[in-house]
């Protein structure tokens, strides 16, 4: 799992760029979150959807290539139920469903109080491309 965290901590310039932090991951699962900044406000006050949106697709990303398998999103959705204003997000994927060529996930956005803020979902494109170490991830269920 090492590998995977550093590939997307390094890796994803626009994640950090955002200020996302990726907290935790595993086989299917990934945590992250994002300190709110003045920059993440929209005209409202509030913090813009697209932040909450990029928060939430990074956790996604994580999650459906942590089984080291080239996975790319192809559908998601994300319904706003809570404004946020101050504090931490943070976003926890899980993996609902996967199979040799597409993955669906769940993810939920929630703030400092534990509320959620947003719930997202998505599908990811499984390719036939490794992006680390077959043997790093999840090997036997990779594929």
């Amino acid at each position: 799992m090492d590998d995977i965290k550093q590939f997307f901590s390094t890796g994803d310039l626009f994640a950090r760029h955002s200020g996302i932090e990726l907290l935790d991951a595993g086989p299917g699962w990934a945590k992250a979150s994002m300190k709110i900044e003045p920059f993440h406000f929209n005209g409202a006050g509030t913090v813009h959807g697209g932040a909450i949106f990029t928060l939430a697709d990074f956790a996604f990303a994580v999650a459906s290539n942590s089984h080291g398998i080239l996975s790319m999103g192809i559908n998601t959705s994300v319904s706003f139920v809570k404004a946020a204003t101050q504090g931490v997000l943070y976003a926890e994927a899980r993996e609902l469903a996967r199979n040799p060529k597409l993955a669906s996930y769940s993810v939920q956005i929630t703030d400092d109080s534990n509320d959620v803020v947003a719930i997202f979902q998505g599908m990811a494109y499984r390719k036939n491309r490794t992006i680390i170490p077959a043997d790093c991830c999840d090997s036997a269920n990779a594929g």
